[in-house]
């Protein structure tokens, strides 16, 4: 259960972020005369809109709340977190020989062996300086134990599946490279099932993701950050602050029609 505080900040950055939004948007198209007479010009911004939304909804939205979820339950937990830029030169080695192993069937994922083959050679050969991306979510345990997340959007390409997990490989041996005895974690999310009440088709990644222990998607996301039935009671949050602020958006997008 999230506590009361807990879901007075959750509500607080969803107004927050969808007020911003509202004072800097402008659709894209000015004109779009077939549409507009077809569907209404409201209809028409108003989906423009969700489609601008979508793009910021991971850095504007989902990571400030991850965030504040995490905190309550972590030692630390932040957004877009530098890992820092320092992997040797056989630990690239070693993540080259585990991606080649999985792209040719060699191999199954297993996450905890990759990791501690990384381990074994963390700070051997020269130590080369690597410009990875920022970490989405990064969070941190009270034993010291770290999490690191790629949040994704809910259909992430297939083809990119070879890339994702190369950076959740090298993440880990940045950290295993300035403490090797760490224990780390990294991890794709994805905040939300689109075939829901289907399951999420996971055997999509399957082949280059373990997925018990590099992908979390829903609930297993949310409720790993806030607690069990953390994800329900987001969604409970969205729909309070939709209901509140309702008003103010039908008024927003009916100027469109003036």
């Amino acid at each position: 259960m999230l506590s009361a505080e807990s879901i007075q900040s959750v509500e607080l950055i969803i107004r927050d972020s969808l007020k911003r939004k509202f004072q800097n948007y402008k659709p894209e198209s000015k004109n779009m005369p077939f549409h507009f007479n077809l569907l209404g010009k409201d209809r028409m911004a108003l989906y423009s809109f969700i489609q601008s939304l979508n793009t910021s909804f991971g850095t504007s939205i989902f990571e400030p709340v991850a965030v504040e979820l995490a905190k309550s339950r972590f030692h630390h937990a932040e957004a877009q977190h530098i890992p820092g830029n320092q992997i040797s030169e056989d630990a690239q080695k070693a993540i080259q020989n585990i991606i080649n192993n999985l792209s040719m069937g060699k191999s199954e994922a297993n996450k905890e062996s990759e990791i501690e083959s990384i381990r074994e050679v963390c700070r051997r050969g020269r130590m080369n300086t690597l410009s990875t991306v920022k970490v989405d979510l990064f969070v941190q345990d009270r034993n010291g134990g770290m999490y690191l997340f790629d949040l994704k959007t809910v259909k992430p390409n297939i083809s990119n599946f070879k890339d994702f997990k190369r950076t959740l490989l090298e993440w880990c041996a940045i950290k295993l490279a300035q403490n090797p005895t760490a224990i780390v974690s990294s991890f794709i999310a994805i905040p939300y099932n689109p075939y829901e009440p289907a399951p999420y088709q996971r055997w999509t990644m399957k082949g280059m993701l373990d997925l018990k222990e590099e992908l979390k998607v829903a609930e297993e996301f949310w409720d790993f950050l806030g607690g069990q039935g953390a994800y329900n009671e987001i969604l409970d949050c969205f729909e309070r602050v939709g209901i509140e602020l309702r008003p103010e958006i039908d008024k927003y997008f009916s100027r469109f029609n003036e």
